[in-house]
């Protein structure tokens, strides 16, 4: 029986996967042929974007650490994927054991691999929800996971915003999350940018016609929009190599990442 044959029910094997693709870019074996072909395809046409792919996972990490280094004890990981160490919770509760971490992502097969994955460890809650459904991932977060909107928290949101196209209302999302925000909480965004080299926009495009990885690649000033009302971190929204000081020379994929505070 091949492994597409063996996929939970609800789950659909033959269209690519954000969570599923990234997993597979970071070495990950917990993916299907159509994620693997999609991301074969984009190596060809980037053999660079794993290395952005680590760039990503390197931002959402340091994310973490400074949240924490900051007193931030809660945090809310929507379109957390499926785990890979070191995760969040194990980063935040480096810095402070009672940490708690709500892993949010609106993938079935996700969630259940983070069940199967993340049973016993204390303080990370999976949650199955949709950041295109803000106030259901409040709610769930609170009851189920734990989080004290009273108190301080660090949103992460990182590499599911560009997958949300601009009907779907991910500016609206935010802000409503933004509104949740008890004063000294973070904002952690990443978000692919329209300054991605012009054929690599369109094989993904195509690639991922009518899937959940078609992505919207939204200019720098339209990325800002998400962080209204909040006050940037340094070095702002730059392209992720430049938030974590490496210089890897220009990739053909370029993601912003961001860290924005409400005072």
């Amino acid at each position: 029986m091949s492994e597409n044959n063996r996929a939970p029910v609800g789950v659909d094997p033959f269209r690519p996967n954000p969570a599923r693709v990234y997993n597979y870019m970071l070495g990950g074996k917990d993916n299907y042929d159509a994620d693997r072909e999609y991301g074969d395809r984009m190596l060809e046409v980037a053999p660079d974007t794993r290395v952005t792919a680590w760039h990503s996972r390197r931002f959402l990490l340091h994310a973490v650490e400074l949240a924490a280094d900051a007193g931030i004890r809660q945090f809310v990981d929507i379109g957390a994927g499926i785990p890979i160490s070191p995760n969040v919770h194990e980063v935040a509760q480096e810095v402070e054991p009672t940490s708690i971490v709500a892993s949010i992502d609106f993938d079935p097969v996700v969630f259940a691999h983070s069940n199967a994955l993340l049973t016993g460890a204390p303080g990370v809650t999976p949650i199955l929800a949709d950041i295109r459904e803000p106030d259901k991932i409040l709610e769930l977060a609170r009851i189920e996971g734990g989080i004290d909107f009273s108190q301080p928290v660090a949103f992460l949101i990182v590499g599911v915003l560009h997958f949300v196209m601009d009907d779907e209302k991910p500016f609206e999302a935010v802000a409503r999350l933004r509104e949740a925000m008890a004063p000294g909480s973070l904002l952690a965004i990443q978000h692919a940018s329209t300054n991605t080299h012009p054929f690599f926009k369109n094989t993904a495009a195509t690639n991922a016609a009518n899937s959940p990885a078609q992505p919207d690649f939204r200019p720098p000033e339209r990325v800002r929009e998400f962080f209204d009302g909040l006050e940037m971190l340094p070095p702002g929204l730059v392209p992720a190599n430049e938030w974590l000081a490496v210089d890897p020379g220009p990739t053909s994929l370029v993601v912003l990442c961001g860290i924005g505070r409400k005072n």
